[in-house]
């Protein structure tokens, strides 16, 4: 196989957000990239099946829109021409976090609101006319082609729907397949141990409907109320695209999961801590019945951590870690991994392997800390709930009441939640002397005796 530029190929396996901008990204480093997805893609923005999350509420978090908009210039723009709303996350949202409201203020956080569908569909057409990009639907990802002694991934076997397997060649194969993905049944075929993982299961039930929307009867673009572990139910609401709120309800633990039935769903938002998702779907027109899933566990491959691993194959988004979309991380953990993909491209292409998974772990990190963490708040989670992780549940369950009383403290909050300040920026001594003093009442025993630079040091392990 040729080592000249011109000649470089690689292969992106899944064509949802995380396979597009993997392919976005490795446009400007090979010559051709094919991009090989097993539904039938539609053209339109409509659900498919291979993205059963899409049917959910979903958003663009600050440092995902920032990402996406670097990636695709004028993304903002077409986007909220089609119906999508740009939004100051703190200003234009009502937070309200263990029942405790964050003050609208401007923070300079700016997100997105848009439905799944609409994005992806969107990313799609802007990945399908870069000239060196191929995207090929109805076509199954079926394992790994490596050179004689396995040391190499030299591309795939793909079997295209109604036809006979065939075998691409490339120099890099990207495994963007999801949470259902092969990749380490693909790896085990090539004589590697399979990584390491972890899983938390949130015991989580989601109940979607979507509601038409009539501009101006509400002063806000989105409502996101968070369970807690007394009161361990919540929704969410987002305006979206064709004039429609789409709305999830969800519960945590036996008992809880949201009814499907019209009264029943309804009268579910009264038990919120945020009055205002009841009084807006008390008027609202539905447009369809409610949509129930029950979240599969967070899962996390520890690729990072093998000491044998081929060249030439990486995994990337839900292929690498799926987070309870209840933290709505996906999508812009997915752009920050193809930001990583690009600057190590950048840096030449030996052990890329090896140095993608080291530098995309520790992208993954924060929010999976963040998510994990939040989870295992509830005793029916199970997991590892270490000194550090009972101390942070007590930091930010005073944090969040503090949030109520400073707007400071809920923009530092947002901002670390939408990925845009590291997590040591909630130990800031301004914000730490809110958090004291606001919350000194709802502060765990265990962690009274932390000083501010004890909390960085823990918060940074």
């Amino acid at each position: 196989m040729s080592t000249t530029n011109e000649m470089r190929q690689a292969l992106v396996l899944g064509g949802s957000i995380g396979g597009l901008l993997a392919a976005r990204v490795l446009s400007e480093s090979y010559a051709k990239v094919t991009v090989f997805d097993r539904d039938e893609l539609p053209t339109e923005a409509t659900d498919r099946k291979g993205v059963p999350q899409s049917e959910h509420s979903h958003g663009l978090l600050a440092r995902g829109r920032q990402i996406l908009e670097e990636l695709f210039p004028g993304l903002v723009a077409d986007l909220t021409a089609q119906g999508a709303t740009a939004i100051d996350v703190q200003r234009d949202c009502l937070w309200v976090n263990d029942g405790h409201p964050i003050p609208r203020v401007a923070s300079g956080l700016d997100g997105l609101c848009v439905s799944r569908r609409a994005l992806e569909t969107y990313l799609r057409g802007r990945v399908r006319a870069l000239p060196n990009v191929e995207i090929r639907d109805r076509c199954e990802a079926l394992g790994l082609l490596a050179d004689a002694d396995g040391g190499r991934v030299t591309g795939a076997r793909i079997l295209p729907r109604g036809g006979q397997e065939e075998r691409h060649d490339a120099d890099l194969v990207v495994d963007a397949t999801g949470r259902g993905n092969r990749g380490p049944t693909w790896l085990a075929e090539l004589g590697y141990q399979p990584p390491a993982e972890d899983r938390v299961d949130p015991h989580t039930v989601y109940v979607s409907r979507d509601y038409r929307r009539t501009p101006g009867e509400a002063d806000f673009a989105a409502i996101v109320c968070s369970p807690s572990p007394a009161v361990p139910y919540g929704g969410v609401a987002v305006s979206v695209e064709g004039d429609q709120w789409m709305v999830t309800l969800l519960g945590v633990g036996p008992g809880q999961a949201p009814p499907t039935d019209d009264e029943g769903y309804l009268d579910f938002t009264r038990r919120l801590p945020a009055p205002e998702l009841h009084a807006l779907l008390s008027r609202a027109e539905p447009l369809g019945p409610p949509r129930r899933m029950r979240l599969p566990a967070s899962m996390r491959r520890r690729y990072e951590h093998l000491t044998r691993l081929p060249e030439g194959f990486i995994a990337v988004a839900d292929a690498v870690c799926s987070f309870n979309p209840a933290y709505g991380q996906g999508m812009t953990v997915a752009a920050a991994e193809a930001m990583v993909l690009r600057d190590c491209l950048r840096q030449g292409r030996q052990e890329l392997s090896r140095r993608f998974f080291a530098a995309a772990a520790k992208v993954v990190d924060v929010p999976w800390d963040m998510a994990v963490g939040a989870d295992l708040r509830y005793p029916t989670v199970v997991g590892p709930r270490s000194r550090r992780t009972r101390f942070l549940n007590g930091y930010v369950s005073r944090l969040h009441i503090a949030a109520a009383r400073h707007p400071v403290v809920g923009r530092r909050f947002l901002s670390v939640a939408n990925l845009m300040t590291p997590p040591p920026g909630l130990f800031a001594p301004g914000i730490v002397a809110r958090v004291l003093w606001s919350g000194r009442r709802a502060v765990p025993q265990a962690a009274h005796p932390e000083p501010a630079a004890r909390a960085e040091e823990l918060v940074a392990r």
